[in-house]
């Protein structure tokens, strides 16, 4: 990212501004403006999110919002009720209040002296899924969106279940939350009020995990706050952006298809970033990018932006596997539309290991297959947070555990774009199974790069509202969709289509081991969607990437990263562990310490389904001198095959003594899960 010092216009930063809302409780934000603003109004955007912008946010938030200040807006970064230097408590994702909360400082935001009544809202992540929920909710001074890494789908498309499958990153986000939810705020701050602040919110905020696995189908829980269920409702232009390594890509297609507002839709080869600090590369000029979109639609400005593709994409080369890249080679390819009439859907029968060519005759034949619980430890994450390296690596050891079917050497290049779908003739030998289905490039050399998958819990194939044992024997049709993607295959190389019964730790594995029985009569297919070359436009590249200089911190102690598999091969067991630490870092101009460090494993032994468990553990730390909390977290889920198991503990520490301490204890039914 280049560094941008002048600015067309100086910028104003407004430090510990409180926002009253109905019920009384104030939350904390932070203003940058125009300098001259409150005389001369100017549109205000908003971030809401919980990340406590005081800190663990405020690097990343100065590189992005004094830069739209210096551009002719005024932006406002609020910390949820409950996190950062707010009062209240955080008790879920997407709450009702969370959501009236947003309408109320939006509406303090357009009567400020420096608005000019009309505002924006943009965030990724978790801003961006509420700035989706709050667009359906049509409040009067919001012109526009920027919505990043997020979903219109929280049961079918989010960090809890893909597919009707349950995932593991559900138990590593519960744990985030349960840790940051436990952060005192900043007593400099808040003053002598910060005690009982901190004491209300580890008394208050709750196992959000234990909430979650209550609903294992979708349900009035999870239609909350998905605004696919009427996106008629959004009636303001939006920008929807994700990442190839993200978790949230498919949501853009779903948007550019659905919404009927002006809307522009972009997904580069990025992970969960902005893409101005995108990893993989390349990163680009994202901050202009919003700028011209601000200035069309909050501005009336008519810069040209509206007549560009309404879906940009990073079409990615072929790449060896890796669990991570600074750069992914490719060019950007666009469409005026999406449903795109530009993209052949090819449907290939498969045979037994073959990926035959379009309208082959198949005889009758059948494949089984059951996967160790060793198919996935090679997956990486659901959704790559790019630190520590967590993409998918070589996948020719979980291919070993799966059914495999292959193209020949490709003649020609081939190039997709959108969801391979994977229809499925089937039967199964037990009542709850699952299909994790997998497409991979495979060079020459016969390594395998994983480009795209998909995950169906069998027992939701006539949907995820309304799940139903399988009848062991009996046939079955489905179609499995995997992710959205664009990528290239080069000539010489093959394409493979990969299908497990098992795929921990992405996801949890169904309680028994399944046989599965794939039935290749012409009923099982692979469709690619396939972009010819020549076809649909390949736009004008973006600028570089810019920001402001972002605020400076001191590396007290440093952090460390590890992602380690091992195995037993005495006792069988399987173990992955993942560290993430920050170290320390001090924040010079306030004297603010901060440490965090989180770990995470992943085990299970043999072929033994019941022995499948994830355990977490976090501590936060915060510190001014001689004054120091921290925090520590434990999260331990394992299986029966008749429920979860969940344990927890919550231990709070000031000077060295402990504070607080919670446990919980609790057993969950599975719900043909």
């Amino acid at each position: 990212m280049r560094t941008v010092t002048e600015l067309p216009q100086e910028v104003v930063e407004e430090g510990e501004v409180t926002i009253p809302v109905s019920d009384g409780v104030r939350l904390a934000g932070r203003v940058w403006r125009p300098a001259g603003s409150e005389n001369a109004p100017v549109p205000a955007v908003l971030e809401f999110i919980p990340y406590r912008q005081r800190d663990l946010t405020a690097q990343r938030d100065s590189t992005v919002h004094p830069y739209l200040a210096g551009h002719g807006y005024a932006c406002v970064r609020v910390d949820l009720r409950g996190s950062g230097d707010s009062e209240g408590v955080l008790q879920d994702e997407y709450l009702e209040r969370e959501l009236q909360d947003a309408e109320e400082v939006l509406a303090w935001m357009a009567e400020r002296p420096w608005c000019d009544g009309t505002t924006g809202m943009m965030g990724i992540s978790w801003g961006g899924f509420n700035a989706l929920q709050v667009a359906a909710r049509r409040p009067e001074s919001l012109g526009a969106i920027i919505t990043i890494c997020s979903t219109d789908d929280r049961y079918a498309d989010d960090v809890h279940y893909m597919g009707g499958c349950l995932l593991g990153d559900n138990l590593s986000w519960a744990s985030t939350m349960f840790a940051y939810t436990s952060c005192p705020p900043d007593p400099e701050a808040v003053g002598a009020g910060w005690r009982s602040m901190w004491r209300e919110r580890l008394e208050g905020s709750g196992l959000w995990l234990d909430t979650w696995l209550r609903h294992q189908r979708r349900d009035d829980f999870w239609r909350h706050g998905s605004v696919c269920e009427d996106l008629s409702a959004i009636q303001v232009p939006v920008m929807a952006v994700s990442g190839w390594a993200d978790g949230y890509s498919n949501a853009v297609f779903r948007l550019m298809e659905g919404l009927t507002v002006p809307r522009l839709g972009l997904i580069g080869p990025w992970s969960h970033k902005y893409p101005h600090l995108g990893r993989p590369g390349p990163a680009i000029g994202f901050l202009q990018h919003c700028v011209r979109f601000w200035d069309r639609w909050l501005k009336g400005e008519d810069n040209g932006i509206g007549d560009e593709p309404v879906l940009r994409s990073w079409m990615q080369e072929s790449v060896p596997p890796s669990t991570s890249y600074s750069e992914r080679p490719g060019r950007w390819v666009g469409e005026s539309e999406w449903p795109s009439p530009d993209i052949d859907y090819q449907e290939r029968p498969l045979a037994l290991y073959r990926i035959c060519e379009p309208g082959a005759r198949v005889g009758r034949e059948a494949a089984q297959v059951r996967s160790p619980l060793t198919v996935g430890q090679f997956a990486g994450k659901w959704c790559s947070y790019n630190a520590p390296p967590d993409l998918p690596y070589d996948q020719r050891e979980e291919d070993g555990g799966s059914l495999v079917f292959d193209t020949p050497p490709l003649e020609e290049r081939v190039e997709i774009l959108g969801a391979p779908v994977l229809n499925l003739e089937f039967t199964v030998d037990r009542p709850v199974a699952m299909a994790a289905v997998r497409l991979s490039d495979v060079a020459r050399d016969g390594r395998a790069t994983r480009v795209t998958y998909g995950l169906l819990n069998l027992t939701h194939a006539e949907g995820h509202d309304a799940p139903r044992a399988l009848e062991p024997g009996r046939r079955y049709r489905v179609a499995i969709p995997m992710n959205g993607v664009a990528q290239a295959f080069p000539p010489g190389h093959r394409i493979r289509v990969s299908v497990s019964t098992s795929y921990w730790p992405l996801a949890w594995p169904p309680p028994q081991p399944v046989v599965l029985t794939a039935l290749l009569e012409g009923g099982t297919s692979l469709v690619l969607p396939i972009r010819p070359q020549g076809r649909g436009a390949e736009p004008a590249p973006f600028e570089e990437a810019e920001g402001t200089p972002p605020l400076e911190t001191e590396q007290v102690t440093p952090g460390d990263g590890r992602w380690e598999l091992s195995r037993d091969l005495v006792d069988y067991w399987s173990s992955l562990c993942v560290l993430k630490d920050l170290g320390t870092v001090r924040f010079p101009d306030s004297g603010w310490e901060v440490s965090r460090r989180a770990w995470e494993e992943y085990s299970s032994q043999g072929d033994d389904f019941s022995s499948p468990m994830g355990r977490t553990e976090w501590q936060m730390g915060f510190a001014r001198g001689d004054w120091r909390v921290r925090t520590v977290t434990h999260t331990e889920l394992s299986a029966t095959p008749e429920e979860f198991r969940l344990n927890a503990t919550l231990d709070a520490y000031e000077d060295g003594e402990r504070v607080a301490a919670r446990t919980w204890n609790t057993s969950i039914p599975r719900d043909l899960v």
